[in-house]
């Protein structure tokens, strides 16, 4: 694979898993930008990330044992430290240079475990962005955040989410409403330097669904607000209002509205899949767990929609490789989004060439 194919970006944090994934694993072995990893959780509390592959023979190391910090390969039993370096091999006092793999940053943030595939010189974690209703203790979202797999590439998925009018065809019984909603006045869209904001409004809409299930004494129309937030390599962010009729967003009167919450993180796993990590919050009866039951259960539906019909459009375009799509005026964000994503992918790729390195000897 030359460097001009690679279609990853690797210096940005990308979600590697939600932190109760590993409590319930112990370990995790997760393909990320097409490089097998191996995720445990040490003995200090530590989050450590290593290649998947013994440098011996390739054995995955997920298969190992956890000791301490460090993780053992339970094929010929070497012992590697949080930092991927052999410190023992069994019936052998020498350890060589290249005995090791290659290990990367991780770090916890919002009950998300964040990997650093890059250059670990670059990697801050203020760089994350910190979403806050995932730590705030007003909003309640899922028992357990959730994860869906893709057969998919991830940008098939942030051209999805940038993509309001789909809500009326694709779920018109789960998230959007009626088909009306496709024909609403077009966002307002901000470009940012690495991402974009939309905002919009539907005015004497019919309430999405899944609010009415948990609220199913809402008026029959009301005006609705979507706001979202996407960034570089594929964080979206979204800010759901659901008002009464006429309702002023600049009054402090927040009688009769509803808010939600929602975040989806995609994570490229190779070309043509995708680790999908997401949670839906509301701020509103929190002490009621029906609530974000019934909201996990009409969002996993909505979400099952969309992954028929973008996995059905990721086969489709395997067929077709020569396929150029014809742009439609609500296509300004996902056009722009691609333009920051290619832009930043040739400026890394002309600058740096960590992804090409290969750790440990092969045996002689």
């Amino acid at each position: 694979m030359s460097e001009n194919s690679n279609p990853f970006l690797y210096n940005c944090w990308y979600p590697a898993a939600w932190v109760h994934e590993l409590a319930d694993a112990g370990k995790l072995a997760r393909v990320y930008l097409e490089k097998p990893i191996v995720l445990y959780k040490g003995e200090s509390g530590k989050y450590i990330a290593l290649d998947n592959r013994c440098c011996h023979r390739g054995a995955p190391l997920s298969l190992g044992r956890v000791e301490g910090d460090c993780i053992r390969c339970m094929y010929h039993g070497m012992k590697y430290d949080d930092s991927g370096t052999v410190i023992e091999i069994p019936g052998q006092d020498f350890i060589g240079p290249n005995h090791r793999v290659q290990n990367y940053p991780v770090v916890e943030k919002g009950n998300l475990l964040w990997i650093w595939m890059g250059d670990p010189e670059l990697a801050s974690a203020n760089d994350i962005h910190d979403y806050e209703p995932l730590s705030d203790p007003t909003w309640r979202g899922f028992e357990k955040e959730a994860y869906l797999h893709y057969d998919a590439n991830w940008m098939l998925i942030v051209d999805n989410l940038a993509d309001f009018s789909h809500l009326a065809f694709v779920h018109t019984n789960t998230l959007g409403g009626s088909e009306d909603y496709a024909f609403v006045t077009s966002p307002e869209v901000e470009k940012l330097e690495r991402g974009f904001n939309i905002v919009r409004w539907s005015k004497g809409d019919a309430p999405a669904p899944y609010h009415l299930k948990v609220n199913p004494d809402a008026p029959a129309k009301i005006d609705r607000c979507n706001s979202v937030q996407m960034l570089v390599p594929g964080s979206f962010f979204m800010s759901t209002i659901m008002a009464p009729l006429n309702w002023d967003p600049s009054s402090e009167n927040f009688d009769g509205v509803k808010q939600y919450r929602n975040c989806q993180f995609m994570t490229p796993e190779t070309r043509s899949t995708t680790h999908f990590f997401w949670n839906y919050l509301h701020n509103y009866q929190i002490d009621d767990p029906t609530i974000s039951v019934s909201l996990k259960a009409s969002l996993l539906e909505g979400f099952m929609e969309d992954k028929e019909i973008i996995e059905a459009q990721q086969k489709m375009l395997e067929y077709h490789e020569e396929f150029q799509p014809k742009g439609l005026q609500g296509d300004e964000a996902l056009i722009h989004f691609r333009k920051v994503f290619n832009q930043l992918l040739k400026e890394e790729q002309e600058n740096y060439h960590f992804h090409t390195r290969q750790l440990g000897n092969p045996i002689i």
